[in-house]
C-alpha cells in the first residue's frame, strides 16, 4: 500500500527507491540532526505538535440506505467490531471510541470491549457526532480521526496517514484520503469522487462522475479518485465545524466537506508516494524527522491535506455489499 509524500522517488535497477535531489539534501540536514540530538526533536513533537490523537467511529442505527448497517454480521462478526479492530492496529491513536445514539449498537460494542460514547439523535452528519463525542471525553486530544463505521477492512496505515499529514503541517486544520476509483464504480452514487487543482487543492466532491465528459462515458484512460471518507481534523477546527452554515452543495450532494469547501477552507494535496515495503536507510532518516515533527514545507492558514493511497475501498453502502465484503476475506483467508 502506498502513501503519498512530499518527496519524488523513482525505483533503481535493484528495486529500491532513488532519492531525488531535494531528498538526499533532506537526508543530510536528518542525519546531521540525528547525531546533534534526536531526542530533543522527539521531545518537541511529543509535547507541542498535536501529539495526542483519538479514533472516533461514529456510527447510527437508523441509516436510509441500510437501517442497522453496523450491526450487520460479517462472517460472524458484527460490522462495526470489525472496523474498530481494525483502528485498534493503527499506530498513531491513543485512544478509539464508538460515538453512537443508539442503545443496540452501544450494548454491542461494550459487549466487544470498545469504549462508547452516547451521543443525541439530533447530530445531523458523522463529524457532528464526533464533535458531540469529542465533549465528553475526559481526555484532551489534539486531532480526531473521523473513522467510518462502514469500512471493515479499513487500512490502519490510511489511519497512520492521515494523521501524519496533519501532524506535520502546522497550519493544516484537516486531512483526507484518496485512491484510485475503479472505472465500474464511476456512476455509483455511493462513491463519492474528488478532483484536485495542479497545485494539489481539492475543487470538489461529488457523488457523480467527475470530471464528465461530453461523451457521457467513463473514460479509461483518465485517473479518476475516489474519496475514502475517513477525514482526521485538529479539535480546534471541529468545534467550529458545527457552527458553519449548511451550504448548498453540501445539502445537494448529502456530503459534509462540502460545506468545509464551501465555507472557505482549502483542502491540499501532495504528489509523490513511497511504497512502505521499502527500508532504504537514507529514507529512514528523514522520514524519522518528518514522523517526529520536523516540517520541510511552507504551508498556510487553513489547509487542509489530502493524501493519495493505494487502497482498494471496500466500504458497506447497501445489503448487497455485505457478500462481496465475505467473498473478499474469503479470497484473502481473513477470519
Amino acid at each position: 500500500m502506498k502513501i503519498c509524500s512530499p518527496f519524488s522517488f523513482s525505483s533503481s535497477e535493484g528495486g529500491g527507491p532513488v532519492m531525488s535531489g531535494k531528498a538526499w539534501f533532506l537526508h543530510a540536514v536528518a542525519a546531521s540532526a540525528v547525531a546533534a540530538g534526536a531526542y530533543a526533536v522527539i521531545r518537541r513533537h511529543r509535547s507541542g505538535l498535536r501529539s495526542r490523537v483519538v479514533g472516533i467511529i461514529p456510527a447510527r442505527f437508523a441509516s436510509s440506505r441500510f437501517q442497522g448497517k453496523p450491526l450487520v454480521e460479517i462472517l460472524g462478526k458484527p460490522m462495526i467490531q470489525r472496523t474498530w479492530e481494525r483502528a485498534k492496529l493503527a499506530t498513531t491513536l491513543d485512544h478509539v471510541v464508538v460515538a453512537t445514539d443508539d442503545e443496540k449498537i452501544a450494548e454491542c460494542c461494550r459487549g466487544f470491549g470498545a469504549d462508547v460514547v452516547m451521543t443525541s439523535e439530533s447530530c445531523r452528519n458523522g463529524t457532528e457526532r464526533c464533535n458531540e463525542a469529542l465533549q465528553k471525553l475526559e481526555k484532551k486530544y489534539d486531532i480526531v480521526v473521523n473513522i467510518q463505521a462502514d469500512e471493515p477492512l479499513i487500512e490502519p496505515e490510511i489511519i497512520d496517514g492521515v494523521v501524519k499529514a496533519l501532524q506535520r503541517a502546522p497550519d493544516a486544520v484537516f486531512s483526507t484520503a484518496v485512491t484510485s476509483l475503479k472505472p465500474e464504480d464511476g456512476f455509483n452514487p455511493n462513491r463519492v469522487k474528488c478532483v484536485v487543482d495542479n497545485r494539489g487543492y481539492a475543487i470538489y466532491f461529488s457523488r457523480g462522475l467527475i470530471p464528465y465528459n461530453k461523451s457521457g462515458k467513463v473514460n479509461p484512460n483518465f485517473p479518476y479518485m475516489l474519496h475514502l471518507g475517513i477525514q482526521s481534523y485538529t479539535t480546534k477546527f471541529l468545534k467550529i465545524y458545527p457552527d458553519l452554515p449548511p451550504s448548498p452543495l453540501q445539502l445537494e450532494e448529502d456530503l459534509e466537506q462540502l460545506k468545509v469547501l464551501e465555507n472557505g477552507y482549502k483542502m491540499k494535496g501532495k504528489s509523490g508516494c513511497v511504497d512502505f515495503k521499502y527500508s532504504r536507510l537514507d529514507w529512514l532518516f528523514v522520514r524519522q524527522l518528518i514522523d517526529n515533527g520536523v516540517e520541510f514545507r511552507g504551508g498556510g492558514a487553513q489547509d487542509g491535506q489530502v493524501i493519495k493511497v493505494d487502497h482498494e475501498a471496500h466500504g458497506v453502502d447497501i445489503p448487497e455489499d455485505v457478500a462481496k465484503i465475505e467473498s473478499l476475506m474469503h479470497e484473502r483467508n481473513i477470519s
